[in-house]
């Protein structure tokens, strides 16, 4: 299938794990995408990976999330390039778990300005470069639902994501403009070696979660890409400020 000839994307945080999937995936139904990071090594293997994968020429822009001068940049450059977009995956974020006692400020302040803030902005600065029927999914998490132990941050930033779906999709529906959430469950993505977390602590986590998703593993990359693909793709327009949770059945079950 080509759901995306002719369409250009934009996947932010879109180097590795689920973001570069999803670019990947974009890539292969035909699309031109645009891929962000903060790694200018990483950031030039996946654009060379997604003209390969696709055909089309990537374009790849270092940015860092989290402020509105890097929205704004970010959107700079994309006009500059002539760059119009039909499809936009907000990805870029951060993940850090701590304990109540151990979270401080700047834990706060660098969780929601990644996760929350960035996307925010994000979405305001590139509404010139959006073509009608664009189709924007934020990636949330369902540690939004399930009162994990030591992931308050974290959830609450993800949870302001699910709102931000909702109230976003009522004030651009006029534009054509929809807006929706993927939540995935545990992934297996470099994102866990980010945590926060020493070998061992991780470890043990990781094993803590698995056993609490029915399906007795984590997902992958691609299975979330697929879905981001759907949401982004016109046959889900009647889907609109919606999350869908993709989780092996671990916040349902």
């Amino acid at each position: 299938m080509n759901r995306f000839e002719g369409k250009t994307v934009l996947v932010t945080g879109g180097n590795s794990g689920i973001g570069l999937a999803a670019a990947q995936a974009f890539a292969r139904e035909g699309a031109r995408v645009v891929i962000t990071g903060r790694d200018a090594a990483a950031l030039e293997t996946a654009r060379a990976t997604l003209g390969t994968v696709g055909g089309n020429a990537a374009i790849a822009i270092r940015n860092e999330t989290g402020t509105v001068a890097a929205a704004r940049e970010l959107t700079r450059q994309l006009q500059e390039a002539g760059v119009r977009l039909d499809a936009v995956f907000i990805n870029a974020g951060m993940a850090r778990f701590a304990a109540l006692p151990d979270v401080d400020e700047a834990l706060w302040d660098a969780t929601f300005n990644a996760n929350v803030k960035g996307a925010f902005f994000q979405v305001q600065a590139l509404l010139p470069i959006l073509n009608k029927g664009t189709s924007i999914v934020l990636n949330g998490s369902i540690n939004a639902h399930i009162g994990m132990p030591n992931s308050s941050v974290y959830a609450a930033s993800k949870a302001a994501l699910i709102s931000l779906a909702k109230t976003l999709s009522g004030e651009l529906i006029g534009a054509g403009i929809r807006v929706n959430v993927v939540s995935p469950g545990p992934v297996a993505t470099p994102l866990y070696g980010k945590l926060g977390l020493d070998a061992d602590t991780l470890a043990a986590t990781a094993a803590q979660i698995q056993g609490q998703v029915p399906l007795g593993r984590f997902g992958t990359p691609d299975e979330i890409a697929s879905t981001v693909l759907h949401l982004s793709a016109p046959e889900s327009a009647f889907i609109v400020g919606t999350e869908i949770v993709a989780d092996g059945g671990m916040s349902q079950l």
